[in-house]
């Protein structure tokens, strides 16, 4: 095993991984430094979600290596591996996957209650996210009487309230309108550098992935110079890339 460089709070090495035979990841390497917010585009099926998956532990790859804060993530056991998940990083993916029978700050709190921080302290943090989200007034309000662009805000707030050095947001804006959309992004970015958090953004949106400090580009499971990403009017994501150097 090789060391990753010292600035690189997340990295990857040679990510192999498939899904029933196809290939998922093949041999990709990419180093996220403290604090930045990096973006990775692609079009569907080429390799980012896994990608995302690998690097925040809940996928060990087939080959190569995944390092958080020069400890290795890919020699971690199941449980060592969901405790980091747990403690040090946050995930928003394209569906907000609430716990139906929460309330909206019992949802955004849930990170803070497993770690086992007393109610009180974790609805205050919850609330303060909340209120930043536009969605304070809906605190006691259950999922299923809530607006999808409401549901995904509280997934937003539940990443953010946990304090994480590492948030994973895959796809976040993919069922929401533009303007929701420029919302939360602004939300969660400027949160992100404000706090000092990571962020690890897969999109296949040009306008999401311009808001990032870097953007790596993937195609067919491997790291490809960076594509014309078509904006959010073409929902397939079709773009022309040409294989990096």
């Amino acid at each position: 095993m090789v060391a990753p460089p010292d600035n690189d709070v997340i990295w990857g090495r040679s990510l192999h991984h498939s899904h029933n035979g196809s290939p998922g990841l093949s041999g990709v390497s990419v180093g996220v430094r403290d604090g930045e917010i990096l973006a990775v585009t692609g079009p569907r099926g080429s390799g980012k979600t896994t990608l995302l998956h690998c690097l925040s532990g809940q996928l060990v790859p087939e080959q190569g290596e995944v390092w958080f804060n020069s400890t290795p993530v890919h020699t971690m056991g199941p449980r060592v591996r969901e405790q980091l998940r747990r403690e040090r990083f946050g995930w928003i993916g394209a569906e907000p996957q609430l716990v139906p029978e929460l309330t909206t700050w019992e949802n955004a709190a849930l990170p803070l209650l497993l770690r086992g921080v007393s109610h009180r302290a974790a609805k205050k943090a919850a609330a303060e996210w909340l209120e930043r989200l536009d969605i304070g007034p809906l605190a006691k309000t259950r999922p299923h009487a809530l607006l999808q662009s409401q549901r995904q805000r509280i997934s937003v707030a539940r990443a953010l309230t946990a304090s994480p050095s590492v948030i994973f947001a895959d796809e976040p804006t993919a069922s929401l309108h533009r303007a929701e959309r420029a919302q939360l992004l602004r939300t969660l970015t400027t949160a992100a550098r404000s706090h000092g958090i990571t962020v690890v953004l897969a999109t296949h949106d040009s306008e999401v992935a311009s808001l990032a400090d870097r953007v790596v580009a993937l195609l067919d499971g491997r790291r490809v110079t960076t594509p014309a990403l078509p904006a959010a009017s073409d929902p397939e994501g079709r773009s022309a890339c040409s294989l990096s150097v």
